[in-house]
């Protein structure tokens, strides 16, 4: 028995220890000779391996939440659900399965008579786009999507962060390095970057992530950063001096594509401006702005032609950026570090996934460089706040914002430092800016620019 044991001991630590560090032996020159050939190590010496320990303290610190306030919002979000479930029966004049597909399909599309979009292998589609499309035409469609988003609100976070929080009632979310294609940052189990903070519900949500006892949580939040980007890399005239300027960005454009003075712009205007402005920095057609807002084909080409035609470096920019997809393969980052997106669906000959990967080759740039930016953000206020000696700590990262844990008496600091830092990071020719708030709880301090 005695050799049996030593056996199971010594063959576990080959298997678990051993093996593993010869395989990571093995592999390590290969990776690294291959990063070099695709000059990514600096990406990785400079951005990548740093941020490895930051992360970590992130993982292992985890973020507060409010059990009570968790409990109170589940209850009111199954009633919710249980309401539109209701309601989503009376309007197919029976009762069904609201989250089976093929019951689905036979009431929208048989019973409803209502027009078929994309076919799948299992019949006509029922995702959320074909839904909002049908929604123009019968009361139900709109009844799913908004069960569907309750009913994921509820069982995601609203159940599952109560069995998820540890005894201190925190959360500890992974935050992983390789999982974007664009060098984002991803949050999972559970995923925390994506709470909804365009609706109510999503934002009541919020309110339930607290910091600890005696602290408060800090936001510094990039103002448009992926705009900002944007003029830096096209050089636009008119969209480098909206930035320096200070104008709202969004209103400035609303301008310039309706051609009304400032002043005159219709919050409707602006709101247009603003869809325009990311489905054009996301790579949208006519298609995609129509359906968001909700407009004909021919007005939403309108909209676009437009916007080109009084940012006409913006055209000049996308139509370089999917020359060089083409002819090289990839797109990257801006220097320093240059990383590399490779778009493989580029030459494809299926339209819809080469018009992907064209949107992919389009955002990639921007949306790459702002995640390098963070990054190297998270790295100069980790290292601000150790020579500070703050007990302040940084303890979530989510797409453009950062999250802290304050004391209030450091407060002032806190605010001063993340924002030199942030603004900082990165030398644009417009101005990188940064807004900051303090509260109680995430909703507290959700900045101004994410309503």
């Amino acid at each position: 028995p005695a050799l049996i044991l030593e056996w199971r001991e010594l063959s576990k630590l080959k298997s678990t220890y051993a093996d593993a560090l010869q395989t990571l032996a093995d592999l390590w020159r290969p990776m690294q000779n291959r990063l070099k050939a695709d000059e990514l190590d600096r990406v990785y010496d400079e951005l990548e391996l740093p941020l490895i320990p930051i992360l970590t303290r992130m993982e292992v610190l985890g973020v507060g939440v409010d059990r009570a306030c968790l409990e109170e919002l589940s209850g009111r979000l199954g009633g919710l659900v249980a309401d539109l479930e209701t309601r989503a029966h009376q309007e197919a004049k029976h009762p069904f399965n609201i989250g089976s597909t093929k019951q689905l399909q036979e009431i929208l599309f048989q019973e409803l008579g209502l027009p078929p979009g994309r076919k799948t292998k299992t019949g006509f589609s029922t995702d959320s786009d074909v839904l909002q499309d049908l929604a123009i035409h019968h009361p139900l469609p709109a009844l799913i999507l908004e069960w569907r988003e309750l009913s994921k609100l509820k069982s995601t976070y609203a159940d599952a962060l109560q069995t998820l929080a540890d005894a201190q009632g925190r959360v500890h979310t992974s935050l992983n390095q390789t999982v974007a294609a664009t060098g984002r940052l991803s949050s999972s189990d559970p995923n925390l970057q994506n709470i909804p903070t365009r609706t109510e519900v999503g934002r009541e949500l919020r309110s339930a992530f607290v910091p600890a006892p005696g602290m408060r949580l800090l936001s510094a939040d990039y103002s448009q950063i992926e705009l900002r980007i944007m003029a830096h890399i096209c050089r636009d005239p008119e969209l480098v001096r909206a930035f320096q300027e200070g104008r709202d960005i969004h209103t400035a454009t609303a301008a310039r594509v309706f051609d009304v003075p400032l002043n005159k712009v219709t919050s409707d205007q602006r709101r247009s401006a603003k869809t325009v402005n990311f489905a054009v920095l996301y790579g949208q057609r006519e298609f995609g702005l129509a359906r968001q807002l909700r407009i004909g084909m021919g007005e939403a080409k309108r909209l676009i032609e437009a916007y080109f035609a009084e940012f006409p470096g913006v055209l000049e920019y996308v139509e370089k950026t999917l020359s060089q997809a083409r002819r090289e393969g990839y797109v990257e980052t801006l220097p320093p570090y240059r990383r590399k997106r490779y778009i493989p669906g580029i030459h494809a000959g299926n339209r819809n996934e080469r018009q992907s990967a064209e949107r992919e080759a389009m955002n990639a740039p921007v949306q790459g460089t702002a995640s390098d930016i963070i990054k190297a953000a998270m790295m100069r206020v980790d290292r601000a706040m150790k020579s500070e000696g703050v007990r302040s700590r940084m303890i979530l990262q989510v797409h453009d914002e950062l999250l802290f844990e304050i004391p209030p008496e450091e407060e002032t600091v806190m605010l001063v430092l993340a924002r030199r830092e942030m603004e900082g990071a990165y030398e644009l020719s417009v101005p990188l800016t940064v807004e900051t708030k303090v509260g109680g709880n995430w909703r507290d301090v959700e900045p101004l620019g994410a309503l």
